[in-house]
């Protein structure tokens, strides 16, 4: 027998409970201590998957992590490289510049050279300091001679000079301009390659962590939906057992009175309309006359108690998870707008108190109309359609859902 603290307690809980069409409760009065203990299983397998989903999901994340950070380098690494080649191409350009005015200086002195030669070739091949004091006309003539091959001498030996000059450096700075962006260009090529590995290392990597999360994501949910299967059997017993014992009780109460007086609450809105009130009309009515059995905590689809047939039956109607939820009679008249006796229309609740209490109810119909009901009588009446009044301890309002 449950203690009036735990009725209340259990009264107060507002449940949410998840819709397990797989579980067919046949013979037992509610989900059996068996099915728990395999949901708690299921729940702690899930929850060791998820876990071992997560290691791995840790560690190839940290994997991931040490790809990008090698790609990162790389990708620095090869900016820096792309950097050098500017400026190594723009030292081959400056250095080939540089030849380039080389070379005109060469070419110059090739002219020098050039019109030097012309101007021996038109005084004489003989045209030396012995020949010019052997052949001069006087001393002034011989003055002029050795002046002009003194010139001719000293021209000779800078233009040479320059030419040589400017050859060496123009080469030079040829080949090194050249062998820089040579060397650059390959640097920069292995410098891509290693960034193009490190990319694709990432990526890969990527893809698995992405589908290690994927894997993760779905271990989660199926964990969250395994512990709500547990929690909703464990609740839907607990709640079972407290209906069967607060019938029992009523069973045994005398002086129970057919109507109850007094004013109660409920909810200030309504969640049903005339289409889904009538849909479980004749969802209730259709499993009254296929005559389906009474099993305690039980919610269909081949058995019912009282809780269990208006669930069911509002649920076809359209009603599901989270708007409507599988609770015990007592929080269905929480859980419904109240609506006087005199008011009542097809699909409205009827609630049944051994003593005139909420915490206390412990039987639910769905009203017909006329005065009629539909309801999970017990186990020895089953399910029937009988008079609102053939049960005593009737609640003063129904509920609207």
């Amino acid at each position: 027998m449950f203690s009036r603290k735990k009725q209340v307690a259990a009264f107060c809980a507002l449940l949410v409970l998840a819709s397990t069409p797989e579980i067919v409760y046949a013979k037992t009065p509610a989900p059996t201590q068996a099915q728990i203990d395999a949901a708690k299983a299921a729940e702690v397998a899930k929850q060791k998957a998820a876990s071992s989903a997560q290691s791995k999901l840790n560690s190839a994340t940290q994997t991931l992590r040490q790809l990008t950070a090698i790609a990162d380098a790389a990708a620095a690494k090869y900016k820096k490289a792309q950097a050098d080649l500017v400026v190594a191409t723009q030292q081959a350009n400056t250095a080939a510049a540089h030849y380039a005015l080389a070379q005109a200086a060469v070419n110059q002195a090739n002219k020098t050279i050039g019109r030097m030669a012309q101007n021996a070739y038109i005084m004489g091949s003989g045209f030396t300091d012995l020949e010019s004091v052997l052949h001069a006309t006087g001393p002034q003539d011989l003055m002029d001679r050795l002046s002009t091959l003194n010139s001719l001498g000293s021209n000779n030996s800078a233009a040479l000079a320059r030419f040589k000059a400017a050859s060496i450096v123009a080469q030079a700075a040829k080949i090194e301009a050249d062998r820089t962006k040579a060397a650059q260009a390959v640097a920069t090529e292995k410098v891509a390659a290693t960034k193009k590995a490190a990319d694709d290392s990432k990526a890969i990597q990527q893809k698995e962590v992405d589908r290690l999360r994927a894997v993760q994501n779905q271990l989660a949910k199926e964990l969250a939906n395994a512990r709500n299967v547990r929690i909703t059997l464990e609740q839907q017993r607990a709640l079972a057992l407290l209906e069967e014992a607060s019938a029992a009780k009523a069973a045994i109460t005398p002086g129970q009175y057919r109507v109850w007086g007094g004013t109660f609450k409920g909810r200030t809105t309504i969640r049903s309309n005339d289409a889904m009130r009538a849909a479980a009309v004749a969802y209730a009515s259709k499993q009254v006359l296929a005559r389906k059995p009474y099993v305690w905590g039980a919610q269909g689809p081949s058995s019912f108690d009282c809780s269990g047939l208006v669930y069911a039956a509002y649920k076809s109607a359209g009603l599901g998870y989270p708007n409507w939820s599988r609770l015990n009679a007592a929080l269905y008249f929480v859980d419904t707008q109240r609506v006087p006796l005199s008011q009542l229309i097809p699909g409205d609740l009827l609630f049944y108190s051994y003593d005139g209490s909420v915490q206390n109810i412990h039987h639910i119909t769905i009203y017909a109309g006329n005065g009629k009901m539909w309801e999970a009588n017990s186990k020895k009446a089953g399910l029937k359609f009988s008079d609102m009044y053939s049960i005593k301890g009737l609640m003063p309002s129904g509920g609207r859902v």
